[in-house]
């Protein structure tokens, strides 16, 4: 019997989801060729694997095949990591990803960090909202990412590594109409475009529970921290960003805002943000490297944070 390790995958994918539409989306194939991936690796065992009238549930032989595709697939890509550790020292690619807010001000210093120790090595990373990157994950585009971990911390299926916690808070140009104000009302803060990105979990929160609404969405929404950046230092728009002095941000024309009434201690006005990968994949030496940069940047903001304090 011939084994397909993509075949493998894609019947991982397939459990993980429950939906041939997502996991084919994961997979990066179209549904049509994901179903006939998915059949020809029943054909080749010679039974059902997916119970298609109980929510996609395995089979118990499917049970079976899941346990050893996922070593199977686990071990393959150890294999390419060892291969490709082998130079990588001194050159090689690592792919990682970002949410659009640690992008804008922690991934930075991480890759500074990191260019000076191995400045010969060739990184391509994507920003993106933590569904989508999610699906990258999966999909095998990158080997960890950086973003919200709410969602990722108590699955199984992914390892998640938790950076400290920076506060936030509600900013604007520092020549906007409520910047010269000492505070201003929800009311003034809402009488502004807000922008943000587009599933910030916390931020949402916030929003719906300072504007006494069922939901709120922001006027402007872009999953680029630059971007939104500039489009708040170059209009009225309201945004969001670190409250720390060290946030180059506040250096080039943002001015945080006190809120009245806002609670600042809340756990939504906090990041909560992780280093996340999958479960039960080794990663590869510059993967480890890079991370430990993002955990060492981290640490130097949270010292510089301690120090604002004293």
């Amino acid at each position: 019997m011939h084994l397909d390790l993509r075949q493998l995958r894609h019947f991982i994918a397939l459990v993980e989801y429950r939906n041939f539409g997502l996991a084919a989306q994961a997979s990066n194939i179209s549904q049509s060729a994901f179903s006939r991936s998915i059949q020809g690796l029943e054909q080749s065992f010679g039974a059902r694997l997916i119970d298609r009238t109980r929510n996609l549930e395995p089979t118990k032989k499917g049970l079976i095949v899941l346990e050893h595709a996922r070593l199977m697939v686990g071990n393959a890509h150890d294999l390419l990591n060892a291969v490709r550790q082998f130079n990588e020292r001194e050159a090689g690619e690592l792919s990682f990803a970002c949410g659009p807010a640690p992008a804008a001000w922690l991934m930075p210093q991480a890759l500074g960090l990191f260019t000076r120790r191995l400045p010969k090595v060739r990184l391509r990373f994507h920003v993106d909202n933590w569904q989508a990157l999610g699906q990258r994950l999966l999909a095998e585009e990158c080997e960890f990412f950086v973003a919200d971990a709410r969602n990722f911390e108590h699955d199984p299926d992914y390892r998640v590594e938790l950076l400290s916690s920076h506060r936030w808070g509600f900013c604007c140009r520092s020549d906007h109409p409520l910047a010269g104000l000492e505070q201003v009302t929800v009311e003034q803060l809402f009488s502004y475009p807000l922008a943000g990105s587009v599933r910030p979990p916390n931020l949402r929160k916030a929003l719906v529970e300072l504007s006494g609404r069922p939901d709120f969405q922001t006027s402007i929404e872009c999953d680029n921290g630059y971007s939104l950046i500039s489009v708040i230092q170059h209009s009225d728009a309201i945004g969001t960003t670190n409250v720390s002095k060290s946030n180059p941000y506040l250096r080039q024309g943002l001015k945080i805002l006190d809120v009245q009434g806002l609670d600042p201690q809340l756990p939504e006005f906090y990041t909560h943000y992780g280093i996340v990968s999958r479960a039960g994949y080794k990663l590869s030496f510059l993967a480890q490297t890079l991370i430990e940069c993002f955990h060492e940047a981290d640490r130097a903001m949270q010292v510089l944070e301690a120090e604002e304090h004293l």
